[in-house]
């Protein structure tokens, strides 16, 4: 008995123990059982601390944000609390001074530190690697672990020392303040990328989430949790298999082109979804990241309803200071297309990703150059619909791009779905994947209803009697179940 006992209590010890171990194959998923586990023990100490006591709840919420940091990528989370040190201390010097230059130097200083940091991690094989392809060497890769959200938080550091610098921010934050912001959890591996001048008041207001914002942010976590637990975890088998093979009849490549491009956009949306809830739930608003892109009926507008807090940065820290459109319309195209070069290379180190922004820049800079004329046209409904289908043809075509290993397996991909056409693949894959397709059409109808309709929905949650809310609870984790692959799959935008 006392055998079998010291066995339970060891075995305890042991799962506890591995709630907290570092394990890079293995990130803590906002959709995955055991960050719920944590979740719900973290969310009344929060509470707790939150009103009684400012400052040891930024410490626990910061200390649960590095755990979450280094369960994905060990000590190097670290690295986060050198960035924040050293952006907090040079905003504060460079408000100090009254000497221009001093001033530049302090700002380029804590740029240049945080991009080096972000280079060596994020593209230091990728730069030896094509080195030792020019010089003709052999190239080892470095077994570097990059840290959790690198890319976030580096933007976030970015735009926080500019804005102090143009006079948009006091650094009159703590150093507490600083590395809660920075390293906020919710936000931390895939963004939003909050703007210091937006979540910074927040932190100093400290207010407590109303009774109906904790249920309006459970109500997007749980429109998260289906979009990428149940649509773009079950669309992604589909997809990896098609671009496992990179080749084969064109029919089913153009279906696994379309799986991806809805499966992206389940994948990271729920996830800003899901932080988004979180953030909302604990107080704190992160804004909006996605609304409806494939709606657009344009590039420009594609950009404006993507990623939005991205193409924000992109454009009010790259694009206006190279010049923006004040230099004449050819600099403006070479900013424009510079802009989205460094878009693509910041999804990843790979020329897929590199030829990616060099083809949205493209577009951008035709689709302006073409306003003049595109504006005479009259925007009846077929206007409308037909406008809309080439935006999303390309933005498919752009995304083969993104998806593919390597460029030559993209062209081999692009080839066959028109070399290789055989139509009467359609009608095995409707029915030989009849769920899939159930899958992409309600993602698809999904997409178009209108907005009001998404509003009235969530003001019903809101206001229902908290049994329904548990009904509506445990019919997502009910579909998550039915849907769930062999194991959680992490999302498409923790690599970058």
């Amino acid at each position: 008995m006392e055998t079998e006992m010291a066995y339970n209590w060891t075995t305890l010890w042991s799962n506890i123990a591995s709630l907290f171990a570092c394990d890079p194959s293995q990130p803590l998923m906002f959709h995955s059982g055991t960050f719920w586990c944590l979740f719900i023990l973290f969310l009344p100490i929060y509470a707790l601390l939150k009103r009684h006591s400012r400052a040891m709840m930024l410490a626990f919420v910061v200390a649960f944000s590095l755990l979450i940091g280094y369960k994905s990528s060990g000590w190097a989370i670290l690295l986060l609390l050198f960035t924040t040190t050293t952006d907090w201390y040079l905003a504060r010097r460079v408000v100090a001074s009254t000497d221009p230059v001093k001033r530049k130097t302090l700002v380029s200083l804590s740029i240049v530190t945080s991009l080096l940091i972000l280079g060596f991690f994020k593209y230091g094989n990728f730069v030896l690697l094509n080195w030792h392809a020019i010089v003709g060497g052999n190239f080892s890769p470095m077994d570097i672990l990059t840290p959790l959200g690198i890319s976030f938080y580096t933007f976030r550091s970015i735009s926080y020392i500019v804005d102090v610098y143009k006079g948009k921010l006091k650094p009159d934050c703590t150093w507490l303040e600083y590395a809660f912001y920075l390293s906020f959890f919710p936000s931390l591996a895939a963004g939003p990328i909050a703007r210091g001048v937006d979540f910074l008041p927040q932190v100093r207001a400290n207010r407590v989430a109303t009774r109906n914002e904790v249920y309006s942010g459970l109500w997007q976590v749980l429109l998260g949790v289906i979009k990428k637990a149940v649509l773009a975890d079950y669309l992604a088998q589909y997809s990896a298999l098609v671009f496992g093979l990179a080749a084969g009849e064109g029919v089913p490549l153009l279906v696994g082109a379309f799986a991806f491009t809805l499966q992206i956009y389940c994948d990271f949306a729920g996830y800003s979804d899901m932080a988004i809830g979180l953030g909302r739930i604990m107080g704190y608003n992160l804004g909006v990241n996605f609304d409806f892109p494939y709606r657009s009926r344009n590039v420009t507008e594609f950009w404006h309803r993507w990623h939005i807090t991205l193409s924000t940065w992109l454009r009010d820290y790259v694009y206006i200071p190279l010049g923006g459109n004040r230099k004449g319309k050819t600099r403006q195209y070479l900013n424009l297309f510079a802009t989205m070069l460094i878009g693509g290379l910041w999804h990843g180190a790979a020329w897929t990703f590199v030829v990616w922004g060099a083809m949205h820049g493209a577009a951008l800079c035709i689709h302006k150059a073409l306003m003049p004329k595109l504006k005479k046209i009259p925007d009846t409904p077929i206007v409308k619909i037909l406008s809309g289908f080439i935006t999303f043809i390309f933005v498919m075509v752009t995304f083969v791009v993104f998806r593919a290993e390597s460029m030559h397996d993209c062209m081999t991909y692009l080839r066959d779905i028109f070399v290789n056409w055989d139509s009467s693949y359609f009608h095995t894959i409707v029915t030989q994947r009849s769920l899939m397709c159930v899958v992409m059409l309600v993602i698809v109808v999904t997409h178009f209803i209108p907005k009001r309709a998404y509003a009235w929905l969530e003001c019903r949650f809101v206001a229902a009697p908290w049994i329904v809310k548990l009904v509506v609870f445990l019919a997502v984790v009910q579909l998550v179940l039915q849907f769930a692959s062999a194991e959680v799959q992490p999302f498409i935008y923790n690599q970058f």
